[in-house]
């Protein structure tokens, strides 16, 4: 097990996070899909309904080709009882996970600069 070194700072705990990592972050949609909607008897009809957006929206998401928005993790957070920062967080990481393989030779093209 690998361990990190742990640092508190003003009664707050930071662990490094500079591993790279290897599998895919789970994207809100699969959330919603598989976490979500059966633990609130939800489909997609009735959370379209909830969020007052069209159902065409809602099966995106879920089907993993649209992201969540800012006004979405808005409605989110307001039907689930969380932050919007969770949703946008998931989603943050979801697309720079996503960016970082479609754009990976780019970026091996890309080196770093040392400070004089």
């Amino acid at each position: 097990m690998l361990r990190l070194p742990i640092t508190i700072k003003d009664k707050t705990m930071a662990i490094p996070n500079t591993a790279k990592r290897e599998i895919r972050p789970t994207h809100p949609g699969e959330m919603l899909r598989e976490d979500f909607m059966p633990d609130y008897d939800l489909n997609t009809t009735s959370m379209a309904n909830a969020l007052g957006v069209s159902r065409q929206t809602i099966n995106e998401i879920l089907r993993e080709r649209r992201a969540i928005s800012p006004a979405m993790a808005l409605r989110l957070s307001r039907l689930f009882s969380n932050s919007p920062e969770f949703w946008l967080n998931v989603q943050h990481s979801w697309d720079l996970w996503d960016s970082e393989q479609r754009y990976s030779k780019e970026l091996s093209q890309i080196h770093p600069l040392n400070a004089a």
